[in-house]
């Protein structure tokens, strides 16, 4: 079952250092220095009230630090906006979505927040001073993607998220980025099968009739095993990291204290912090796994009749070379099993394929990769322009092809919603893009908010118009 979640086979843990054996001193220290803080500063800095977020005035000083994604400080009526967004979004975290853990933070805050501050803060401080003596930028990427992984989920999720922007990072930190999409050290098997015992309410041995005693895959949220039930049918239980909620809720909260230093390391090109306002809004949801298994059944009951053309190959047989035509399949999504799912486990069907990257694989299994790859863009296209609910992590790990001929999808942890008039917002950029139209597609990135108010539309059309080229500016169509 090619799955979502990275092999554990490919782990490359961070390397430790003499400097890391000052960290427990360290903290101590910070501690020590501002216990006198703990109590009155403590509610301030988390944002946490009795009730619930209705004042989060650190946010407005978070707001005001916004640069847009155009390079620019926001006016005053962006950073208005951006502070009601994020209190909308910081509200709905800690406010909605686990009344326990805003009555767990609200208690223990200001230690924990400090805790955790104190640990921050001493591998920003590490960043700070490895950054004079890592003059060569791919020993430094490494020290970043390394330290990150050191930090967290929260910040393996950062990184994930940022390898994938060469408007924010350097290529050489993308590219050493991208290692943290299937090089995450699991946590041990012990502490993953007590879980499922405490989700489940009952043994394992009642539940399992056997399962892997290591993980098939882990990633920054959980990790998979794979197991027999009773009755034989092959099942992936996904299996969330212990504490990674509250952990969450803290590391979001607290990362407007060093965002500042980790853009002067990367040398990133824009604030740090925008990348994070975008991760946070799905990050929640993606650990809340009835919400997965809910997005599964309801993505499957959308796309399950995506249309797959047939597959046809030359096999080689004792006669000679005969054709062999596959039918028409369709979107494979694992079954749920809710009766062993809970938040914190997701227990659905064991797929096992071939990953579209496999050519030579799926030769073999007289699977078209060119179709396969064609019927998942039009799926997708679909999912954007049509239907408006999509699959917003199609990575080739959560996508390959069944033997049977299906194409599946697995990790529905990040999904979302289009709006109609976004929809059509987006075909008309297609069309004004096949016509080269430029200012047609000016007018569509600032109906979209792709750019804000008051900007010059005619200058953002000629520049358009020049990056089109001049053998491309005639209309296609």
């Amino acid at each position: 079952m090619p799955s979502p979640l990275s092999t554990v086979n490919a782990v490359s843990p961070p390397q430790y250092t003499m400097i890391d054996l000052l960290e427990p001193c360290y903290v101590v220290l910070f501690l020590w220095k501002f216990r006198w803080k703990l109590e009155s500063e403590g509610h301030r800095i988390l944002g946490v009230h009795h009730t619930c977020c209705n004042e989060m005035s650190f946010l407005y000083r978070f707001s005001k630090g916004f640069v847009s994604v155009h390079g620019e400080r926001p006016s005053a009526e962006y950073a208005k906006l951006r502070k009601e967004s994020l209190e909308s979004e910081f509200g709905h975290i800690v406010g909605t979505h686990s009344s326990k853990r805003v009555s767990v933070v609200y208690r223990f805050g200001p230690f924990l927040a400090f805790y955790r501050a104190a640990i921050i803060s001493f591998h920003v401080l590490k960043l700070t001073i490895w950054r004079f003596f890592f003059r060569d930028i791919k020993e430094r990427a490494s020290k970043f993607r390394e330290t990150l992984i050191r930090l967290g989920p929260f910040y393996v999720k950062l990184g994930q998220a940022l390898s994938t922007r060469p408007d924010i990072l350097p290529p050489v930190y993308c590219q050493e980025l991208a290692k943290l999409q299937d090089q995450i050290p699991p946590f041990p098997t012990h502490v993953a099968i007590k879980s499922i015992e405490n989700e489940l309410g009952i043994p394992v041995s009642e539940i399992f009739a056997d399962i892997s005693p290591e993980p098939i895959a882990a990633a920054s949220i959980g990790q998979v095993y794979k197991a027999h039930l009773h009755s034989g049918e092959l099942v992936a239980v996904k299996v969330q990291r212990p504490g990674i909620s509250l952990l969450l809720t803290l590391d979001a909260l607290l990362f407007h204290m060093i965002g500042g230093q980790l853009k002067r390391f990367a040398k990133a090109r824009k604030d740090l912090l925008v990348a994070v306002n975008e991760m946070v809004r799905h990050m929640f949801d993606e650990i809340d796994y009835i919400l997965e298994a809910r997005n599964a059944e309801r993505f499957a009951s959308l796309y399950s009749d995506c249309p797959i053309h047939g597959q046809t190959c030359n096999q080689n047989s004792k006669d000679g070379i005969t054709n062999k035509t596959k039918n028409a399949s369709g979107i494979k999504v694992p079954k749920i099993y809710w009766d062993l799912t809970r938040k914190a486990v997701l227990t659905m069907e064991w797929l096992d394929g071939i990953k579209l990257t496999d050519e030579t694989a799926l030769k073999k299994a007289c699977l078209n990769q060119r179709e396969l790859i064609d019927q998942g863009v039009y799926c997708s296209l679909r999912q954007l322009l049509d239907v408006g609910f999509f699959h917003a992590d199609p990575h080739p790990g959560n996508l390959f092809a069944t033997n049977s001929g299906f194409l599946a999808y697995l990790d529905f942890g990040m999904m979302g919603d289009i709006p109609r008039h976004y929809r059509v917002g987006l075909i008309q950029v297609l069309v004004h893009f096949v016509n080269r139209d430029s200012l047609g597609l000016a007018n569509d990135f600032l109906s979209l908010g792709f750019i804000p108010e008051g900007v010059d539309i005619q200058s953002v059309a000629d520049a358009l118009q020049t990056s089109f080229g001049k053998e491309y500016n005639e209309p296609v169509i």
